[in-house]
């Protein structure tokens, strides 16, 4: 089974969705499963781990009607305050809804760079592996040695890193998130996801030369076990379609046993999100 484990849906809505500036017009507009479904028959994806792309629990909400009405939708990432000192009654309510199988803030937004070692937040993550959630990290180059200090604090609770914590592939720097990135991955409780890698890069003149680098890294660091194919759309559209990312990845991969190739395509994902 070959699984997309990142992408998001959303009704457009230019306040609570000011990130999609002007610039990324492709993406200024609804994004729902019927606009999802064909792209992924046509690249033979079998299906799809939806992920909150705003702070709500009524995102949460959202994502999980879709999920529950499309079967093709395996599994839902939400969101929750993590913060909140009722954080476990929430959980506990979510219990009843078996697609959702994690959780995600939007730490790359949050002014504080130490976010992640708060110690309001770091409860909210031992009630999610109390309840068996997984956790995925969004964040910026710049917060990886916390991201290191928060997942060896927690090193029972499953995470995934979200598009290679976000590389400046554009301004082609390399070597500071290559070293982080390696420490990162020696803590075997944590994943990455090989995801938003062509929006970090120059959107209309990329090559797959330029992804390469940034890949051998990852693939190097964390290995073929704990790697999983992500499209991030419909964001990735402003840089590429969803069929030539889906192309440079299978060009990548190409030199990877079928085994390899297996536990990238969806394995992993299916492992990690229990699908």
């Amino acid at each position: 089974m070959k699984i997309d484990s990142h992408q998001h849906f959303w009704v457009f809505d230019p306040v609570r969705d000011a990130w999609i500036t002007s610039d990324m017009e492709p993406i200024r507009r609804n994004f729902l499963p019927n606009d999802l479904q064909p792209v992924l028959q046509q690249n033979n994806i079998d299906g799809c781990v939806a992920v909150q792309a705003s702070q709500s629990e009524i995102e949460t909400d959202f994502l999980i009607q879709l999920a529950e009405q499309n079967d093709f939708i395996k599994g839902v990432v939400g969101w929750v305050d993590l913060r909140s000192e009722l954080v476990s009654e929430r959980l506990e309510y979510f219990r009843q809804f078996p697609k959702l199988k994690g959780f995600r803030h939007i730490v790359q937004g949050e002014p504080d760079d130490l976010f992640l070692l708060r110690m309001e937040f770091m409860d909210g993550i031992r009630a999610l592996e109390t309840y068996g959630y997984t956790y995925d990290i969004l964040i910026y180059p710049r917060h990886l040695p916390t991201a290191r200090e928060f997942v060896t604090r927690l090193p029972h609770q499953l995470f995934v890193v979200d598009h290679l914590a976000k590389p400046y592939v554009k301004a082609g720097e390399i070597e500071k998130w290559a070293a982080d990135i390696q420490s990162l991955a020696k803590r075997e409780n944590v994943c990455c996801k090989v995801s938003g890698l062509v929006t970090e890069a120059d959107w209309e003149q990329w090559t797959p030369e330029q992804l390469r680098p940034y890949l051998d890294v990852v693939f190097e660091a964390f290995g073929p076990e704990r790697v999983m194919f992500g499209s991030d759309w419909p964001v990735c559209l402003v840089a590429s379609s969803y069929e030539r990312w889906v192309q440079v990845l299978q060009e990548y991969t190409g030199s990877l046993s079928s085994y390899e190739q297996e536990k990238f395509w969806g394995g992993n994902a299916k492992d990690f999100y229990s699908l």
